[in-house]
């Protein structure tokens, strides 16, 4: 990573930069932070003659070579001092919480935006929004793109930024395009590292936030942080590690829990860490325990399936989403409990030193 004195390269020593770096085979992206912009070094940036030269010029700090296979996202990285904020909370200081439907039905808007008012009214800071579902049937509904009109519409209603997935370029585009403030990548595109690359760079500079659900098969962390590691690199450090269970299941949860790597990820990686709790247990009534283990575990955040009328909800929201009032008492406690968890994270940092 290439660190500039001043908060961004000018067009010109951008070019002087790039031409010395194609010189080795190597090129940069830029990734704006909230103060200052560094630059990926895309390639093998082991050339001692190369860092000489780039750290010879007047206007570059230093160039800092993270010796790991996440090098923009290793806890030792020059990004480690940023920080991502969304729904006027700062990921690591502010606890963050998503709710919302898993699927909004085009054909029952009111119930969207009955649950996006309760969501608010809840204390959440994020509406989730399914306007596309990956479903194991192709039989199964699959969501539908006019969906996006109604999830612009709550944020327009309810002043809460909005978090949607997405599964190929074309939803991409149309998320994008639509403002959406969050953008999620499920557990299936969770290794689609051609999507992720492309997420990366459509979002690259906006401010988008891109929840990253762990996959169901994902095997090390380093995996997990390596997938996330790709939209970085495309110029987003706007990434949040997503647990939500993975398999085999547990005998009567959905799927087997895993908001217990919370705190190996925090040594690893500077990247906020916001739990499902929805999808790893699979149940409504085990949902709120599940949440608040996570913020135990030292979670900066829970994406929880909330629906005024689960019952009458499509998708998984009959069987896995809370109601708006339940959701508000898990907001309070969770909020308590985070603070408590806060004066440990220290422990966390130090060891990773």
């Amino acid at each position: 990573m290439i660190i500039p004195k001043k908060s961004k390269l000018t067009e010109a020593q951008y070019q002087e930069v790039n031409t010395i770096l194609s010189e080795f085979d190597c090129s940069i992206t830029p990734i704006p932070g909230a103060t200052r912009t560094i630059y990926a070094i895309r390639g093998d940036e082991r050339h001692e003659t190369m860092i000489n030269r780039l750290e010879g010029l007047s206007y570059i700090s230093k160039v800092d070579t993270v010796q790991s296979p996440y090098k923009l996202l290793d806890i030792t990285a020059s990004l480690a001092t940023h920080r991502i904020t969304i729904g006027g909370k700062t990921l690591g200081r502010d606890f963050l919480v998503v709710a919302g439907q898993c699927t909004i039905d085009p054909k029952n808007p009111n119930y969207f935006y009955e649950t996006a008012a309760g969501v608010k009214e809840a204390g959440a800071h994020v509406l989730r929004g399914g306007v596309w579902k990956p479903r194991t049937s192709p039989h199964s509904y699959q969501g539908n793109s006019k969906a996006i009109e109604i999830l612009m519409q709550a944020h327009q209603k309810t002043g809460l930024p909005v978090n949607t997935e997405v599964m190929d370029e074309e939803q991409l585009e149309i998320a994008v395009d639509a403002g959406a403030h969050m953008i999620q990548v499920g557990a299936r595109n969770a290794l689609n590292y051609s999507l992720l690359k492309k997420i990366g760079e459509k979002t690259s500079g906006k401010g988008t936030v891109i929840l990253l659900k762990r996959g169901l098969h994902m095997g090390p962390l380093s995996e997990f942080i390596c997938a996330a590691e790709y939209i970085v690199a495309q110029g987003n450090p706007n990434v949040v590690f997503c647990p939500r269970g993975t398999v085999p299941g547990m005998d009567g949860y959905r799927n087997h829990p895993d908001e217990s790597i919370t705190p190996l990820l925090k040594q690893k990686t500077w990247a906020p860490v916001v739990v499902d709790p929805s999808h790893s247990v699979g149940k409504a009534i085990y949902v709120p325990q599940c949440a608040l283990a996570a913020v135990a575990y030292g979670a900066d955040g829970i994406c929880v399936e909330t629906h005024c009328s689960p019952k009458n909800g499509i998708g998984d929201d009959p069987k896995q989403a809370i109601v708006p009032d339940v959701l508000k008492n898990l907001v309070i406690d969770a909020a308590k409990l985070f603070e408590v968890t806060k004066k440990y994270q220290g422990y966390l940092v130090q060891s990773a030193e």
